[in-house]
């Protein structure tokens, strides 16, 4: 179950592993993908992800209907080629925006989407592999990147259950490294009722494993959510403004969104904490603000005590509330002021 990138433990105990996913955010332009990886950095990205395919690797080019896209996607009318042609991040830009990550002290690395893209990245040195939720099905893909031995990030959007036990299968009979599986819905965007993140700690107890979120819906409120509920990785698709034009821009978080989103992940791990039943030094101070039994009433030596001569109030300088019915079938010892806490030593026998 241990799992690291380099030398940075991944998992519960551990903080979230944030990746920012540039995807088709570059808009084909090297500068552009320059900015926005510093603006990750500054945004509290841990890793910047991109995507290692050309539009011929993925598809044919053809506008048959097999290769039309539909269903109400973002991309509808447009073929798969073509949609691809403009998404796909030139080979050659990776291992100097590798390098500038790195420096910027985030890791770097990829969805390979065939067995070129992985041999590709192999020589980069990345540190891991991602396997996107459309690629966990291409069984031998997976063997191909189970062999490089490294950590396996695998998405799981579309996926029954029985395909995700078939594609982890694959990967740990083909001796992989540690996986992590990644709660995903495969909408652009998702929307929150889609998200059904109680899966999540199921999916870790099903298949021993850690789990994670690749999140495409709005904002940061859901992969926080998925933290509280075990997320040890959280992706999300960035750019540097929405108003920008491309095919992952509409679902994709802004650097102050990502920000907060960040922030908001720190504060959740911190209030998570740790199993415990122990009371805190602060609780300690307080302690001394809980109920008692007092007399709230002046009550003569031998007098009866009462529910009119005595109370549970707050402070707790008196006896603990448990002990209210034994000292209402008692007497008094001495005189008692009223507001005196009660002492066994005011209480005489039971009458």
């Amino acid at each position: 179950m241990d799992f690291k990138i380099g030398n940075r433990p991944v998992g519960p105990g551990h903080p979230t592993y944030v990746i920012a996913e540039l995807s088709a955010n570059h808009g084909q332009d090297f500068d552009l993908t320059v900015r926005m990886i510093r603006a990750m950095k500054e945004s509290g990205a841990d890793a910047v992800k991109v995507q290692t395919y050309t539009a011929d690797t993925m598809t044919i080019a053809s506008d048959k209907p097999s290769f039309l896209i539909g269903g109400g996607t973002l991309w509808d009318g447009r073929t798969l080629h073509d949609l691809y042609q403009e998404a796909y991040m030139p080979w050659e830009w990776q291992p100097k925006l590798k390098t500038i990550a790195n420096e910027l002290g985030m890791d770097f690395f990829s969805t390979p989407f065939d067995a070129g893209a992985v041999d590709f990245l192999e020589a980069m040195g990345v540190p891991l592999h991602k396997i996107a939720s459309f690629e966990l099905v291409d069984l031998p893909l997976l063997r191909k990147i189970a062999a490089t031995r490294k950590p396996i990030i695998l998405s799981t959007g579309m996926s029954t259950l029985e395909e995700i036990g078939e594609a982890l299968q694959t990967l740990r009979s083909a001796d992989s490294g540690p996986v992590v599986l990644l709660k995903c819905t495969s909408a652009y965007p998702a929307t929150a009722e889609e998200m059904d993140l109680r899966t999540i700690p199921d999916m870790a107890a099903r298949f021993q494993t850690h789990v994670g979120l690749s999140d495409h819906t709005l904002g940061g409120t859901v992969a926080v959510a998925a933290v509280a509920l075990g997320a040890c990785v959280v992706e999300k698709h960035f750019t540097l403004s929405r108003a920008t034009p491309g095919p992952d821009s509409p679902f994709s978080m802004e650097p102050q969104e990502f920000r907060e989103m960040v922030d908001a992940i720190r504060v959740t791990e911190k209030a998570l904490g740790r199993v415990n039943y122990e009371v805190s030094e602060k609780e300690q101070k307080s302690r001394v603000f809980r109920r008692s039994l007092f007399a709230t009433a002046n009550i003569a030596a031998g007098e009866s005590f009462t529910a009119e001569n005595v109370r549970v109030i707050r402070p707790a300088h008196g006896l603990h509330p448990r002990h209210l019915e034994e000292v209402l079938r008692a007497r008094a010892n001495t005189n008692i002021e009223r507001g005196t806490p009660l002492t066994w030593d005011l209480v005489g026998e039971p009458r």
